[in-house]
């Protein structure tokens, strides 16, 4: 019933607003992508930049400015949990990616997305480096910017697995990864940063399937590109195929994440599944 609820809602007023939020904050991104930034570590190898924060401090503003009575959950904010009590919650990543922006390899995102009752619902996924900016609320359709041109985005209808192109991690390279790609008889692979950047993939056609077994994603990584892929007529969901839930207390997705065109989805996460089961993981327990 809520699925049904939020695809009726017209988010055309939002869509406009976070596409226009995302084109400001890929700005201030350039800005500092051409100059310099300083980088820091939050905790282990986790940097951040005068990038992030610039452009978080920006979106958040504008934000709580333009919807006051909805919850926000930023990776680059404290979280005061107040977003518990809210049915709408814009769920932000000012720029997933932060390793490939340090890189200046230009595979970095800027992410915002609102989730409606623990689902994804809109979905904003900006590439500050080329321009393209991806659009997509559920059951509204995605689309694409390029050069001032829109283009409606659809997966594909590839059904053989030994067909499908793979996008993988360039930062996170995981050999349970190769296993399940070897098992499905995968051999085309593109690599890529920033999840965003990996659906948006998805979306145009260019690939069908991403799988990162690995606790390591959190909300604001999926929330936008779950919704954008949705958007399009794909599918998002943990590696035992149980849908994700946002606006929780712990915003960690234990159980990772299989993204794909949706075709043969449950067949794929058969596969995941049983490989993450023999390398001694299980849903119960997740990735930690």
């Amino acid at each position: 019933m809520l699925e049904q609820r939020i695809t009726t809602v017209d988010l055309s007023a939002e869509m406009d607003f976070a596409a226009r939020l995302a084109r400001e904050a890929a700005t201030i991104v350039n800005t500092f992508y051409v100059g310099s930034s300083e980088v820091r570590y939050k905790s282990g190898d986790e940097p951040v930049t005068e990038a992030d924060r610039s452009a978080n401090q920006h979106i958040i503003a504008r934000i709580r400015a333009r919807y006051p009575e909805d919850g926000l959950l930023s990776e680059e904010s404290k979280d005061d949990l107040s977003r518990l009590n809210k049915e709408r919650v814009w769920i932000v990543d000012p720029m997933d990616g932060t390793k490939e922006f340090i890189a200046r390899n230009g595979e970095f995102s800027v992410m915002i997305g609102l989730a409606i009752g623990g689902r994804p619902a809109l979905g904003v996924v900006m590439q500050p480096t080329s321009d393209l900016l991806y659009v997509g609320a559920v059951g509204q359709g995605a689309y694409l910017y390029e050069h001032n041109e829109r283009v409606a985005l659809s997966v594909s209808d590839c059904i053989e697995p030994a067909n499908m192109v793979m996008v993988s991690s360039r930062s996170h390279r995981q050999q349970i990864v190769d296993r399940i790609r070897a098992t499905l008889h995968i051999t085309r692979e593109r690599v890529s940063g920033s999840v965003g950047l990996k659906v948006g993939l998805i979306t145009r056609q260019l690939s069908d399937l991403y799988i990162h077994p690995s606790p390591g994603c959190k909300e604001w990584d999926l929330c936008a590109p779950q919704a954008l892929l949705e958007a399009a007529g794909g599918r998002m969901t943990d590696c035992w195929g149980n849908p994700l839930r946002y606006n929780k207390r712990d915003v960690r997705a234990h159980n990772g994440l299989v993204a794909s065109n949706g075709v043969i989805h449950d067949e794929i996460i058969a596969v995941v599944a049983r490989i993450c089961e023999e390398a001694g993981y299980n849903q119960d327990d997740g990735f930690w």
